[in-house]
């Protein structure tokens, strides 16, 4: 009996060995592309710790109060686009679902009837020969994969992978939305300011226009002076007319992003500017930034679900081994389909063979490969984009913070100005032109300034954009806590 048994591991062992030899060879097919670790990316200089927060989810409200968070929030609930995310996550998933039934038991009932008449010059022998019968078959039938090699647990983690990766490719929609409604909020309390500081300018160059035709027929002036104020006030009525379209298309923009129609937009209540904030940089920028921009998050979980497509494309070289089973009952006739006599039962293997596959299989690996290159080199320059993104909004932000400061005085420099026409007018030691003048001098540079204050809240949104705007891949469950395991290991690990 031991050397009966010795035989038969002897005989399994060689079995296995000639089955392993007859498969086709992935030899000299692997990924080139790598991922690029974010510590080598300097940034120390430019993106400096200063201890301050990561943006949480409620940040329309920092930058806008409630009447933005509301917006954003009807937006969240009502924009198309995000509907379409919605739908590319359930589309995943159910792909997912999918792939994980393949690794699971399947069954299914048949019941299978033909009315026929069985020839006399065969092997069916009488009294069947020559007459009509029905020959019935009921059963359940059952198949099993063994999944030696980890083909259908691969395919399983790409797909849980592209389903992670829609997800986060739904809150990068989410982001975009949110971050669009909250400038276009913005771009709109700009424009009406402007319209204001523009109609203040108009009913100043009104005065002046007024003012200047009189000194005209007094002999006091000449008329190229009266004709380049009657210039400037042409060209504030087109402003005028240019701003009021302005905040007209924005308020239809807002409607679009709310999914709404364009009268949504004439209900929004005027917007202010929001004040000055403090803007700071949170520590360990740019490791964190990875679970906190979800287009990072989306582009890791492609290559995941790439590395698995290259883990089941090689699973595919080796043997494919079902195991089927049946139970029921058969018989000739109806009337004992279902008698003790009639029960049938059978269990098996089938193994598969990709003999003559070779082409076809490397050919589909090359293409698996081809495809995790790509999405590695599409992370590695998404990485690179965020940081860019990041570095570019801190500097536009200092940069602006300065240009405010400048502007300021000059705000400061054109209200003494004016102070000053003001009281000799009131002296009389002048007339009323250099008041009138210094009026428009300091309605264009709080012109200016509000401009910047403006630019300044846009550029704060768009920080916040770059820093992710509240979403945390670890809290949503998204963050990529596996290694990506070596595609042979694993086959030699399954196949142990």
């Amino acid at each position: 009996m031991r050397g009966l048994a010795s035989m038969r591991t002897v005989l399994t062992a060689s079995c296995a060995a000639v089955l392993l030899s007859s498969c086709a060879s992935y030899q000299g097919i692997e990924p080139t592309a790598a991922l690029q670790p974010v510590e080598q990316y300097e940034t120390g200089r430019s993106l400096p710790a200063e201890h301050g927060q990561w943006p949480d989810a409620s940040w329309a409200a920092s930058i806008g109060g409630a009447p933005l968070q509301v917006l954003v929030d009807e937006a969240l609930a009502g924009n198309p686009n995000l509907q379409v995310a919605a739908a590319r996550v359930a589309a995943a998933r159910a792909v997912a679902e999918v792939a994980g039934a393949n690794r699971e038991i399947k069954g299914s009932a048949a019941f299978q009837g033909t009315y026929q008449r069985y020839t006399e010059n065969g092997l069916v022998p009488a009294p069947l020969a020559g007459t009509y019968e029905s020959d019935n078959s009921l059963t359940l039938n059952f198949s099993y994969d063994l999944d030696f090699w980890g083909r259908h647990a691969a395919e399983y983690r790409s797909a849980l992978s592209q389903d992670k990766a829609a997800q986060a490719e739904q809150y990068n929609a989410r982001l975009m939305i949110s971050t669009a409604v909250a400038r276009a909020w913005v771009q709109l309390a700009r424009e009406h300011a402007l319209r204001d500081l523009n109609q203040q300018q108009l009913d100043v160059a009104v005065k002046l226009q007024h003012l200047m035709q009189l000194r005209l027929r007094a002999g006091l002036d000449d008329e190229s002076n009266l004709q380049q104020v009657e210039q400037a006030l042409a060209f504030l009525r087109a402003q005028q007319s240019s701003l009021d379209e302005g905040i007209a298309l924005t308020r239809n923009q807002l409607a679009a992003l709310l999914g709404k129609g364009p009268d949504r937009g004439r209900d929004i209540a005027r917007p202010q500017l929001p004040g000055e904030s403090a803007v700071a940089l949170p520590d360990e920028l740019p490791l964190v930034l990875l679970g906190r921009r979800p287009d990072l998050v989306a582009a890791r979980w492609r290559v995941e679900a790439a590395q698995g497509g290259i883990d089941a494309g090689k699973a595919a070289f080796y043997p494919n081994i079902n195991l089927t089973a049946f139970a029921g009952f058969s018989s000739l006739g109806l009337s004992n389909l279902l008698e003790s006599g009639s029960r049938i039962a059978g269990i098996g293997p089938a193994i598969t063979l990709p003999i003559l596959s070779s082409g076809t299989l490397r050919g589909s690996l090359k293409q698996q490969v081809a495809n995790y290159d790509a999405l590695v080199a599409t992370y590695n320059q998404a990485l690179t984009e965020a940081l860019r993104d990041v570095a570019d909004q801190v500097q536009s932000l200092r940069a602006a913070q300065q240009q405010s400061m400048q502007q300021h005085a000059g705000t400061q420099a054109a209200a003494a100005s004016l102070k000053l026409a003001q009281e000799r007018e009131r002296v009389g030691t002048t007339n009323m032109l250099p008041v009138l003048l210094s009026q428009l001098g300091l309605l264009a540079q709080q012109r200016n300034e509000l401009d910047s204050l403006a630019r300044r809240s846009d550029l704060r949104i768009a920080l916040i954009k770059a820093l992710g705007g509240g979403f945390e891949a670890q809290a949503l469950g998204l963050n990529r806590d596996i290694a990506p395991a070596s595609t042979d290991s694993t086959l030699v690990k399954n196949a142990s």
